[in-house]
């Protein structure tokens, strides 16, 4: 009886899950596009991962960051904000569906982001990298 029950919700959430998902996979397609029609070529999931990974020298406070600075190097995992402490949600679509969703809003973190962490504002090739990476997790 509970096992059938946990079936039917389950199968009720499914495709909550689904839209969320077909939304980030809608969300990235545009970007990625936008990117290619600037001069980025092939997207490379490991150049996203190594992206991620590289370390910057931050040029005022001397600190080294990467994008895992705050959110981690396993992007389904929570993050938390080198600054502020404050939490920040996993990036990965496949734990948290509503990643990738909001074009201005990956506009608007990728552009903040890249000049914290990089120290300037990520190229389309970049951008696009990074995207795809983010969305293979």
């Amino acid at each position: 009886m509970i096992n059938k029950s946990l079936m039917i919700c389950a199968m009720m959430l499914l495709p909550l899950t689904y839209s969320h998902s077909v939304l980030a996979t809608e969300a990235v397609d545009k970007l990625l596009a936008e990117y290619r029609s600037a001069g980025a070529s092939e997207f490379s999931v490991e150049a996203g991962k190594t992206l991620w990974l590289q370390e910057f020298k931050d040029a005022k406070s001397g600190k080294v960051r990467q994008c895992a600075t705050c959110h981690t190097d396993n992007l389904r995992n929570k993050g938390k904000h080198a600054r502020t402490g404050k939490s920040i949600e996993p990036l990965a679509t496949s734990v948290n569906p509503k990643s990738l969703t909001d074009i201005k809003k990956i506009r608007k973190w990728l552009t903040r982001n890249c000049k914290w962490t990089i120290g300037r504002e990520c190229t389309p090739q970049e951008k696009g990298n990074v995207l795809t990476f983010i969305q293979a997790q």
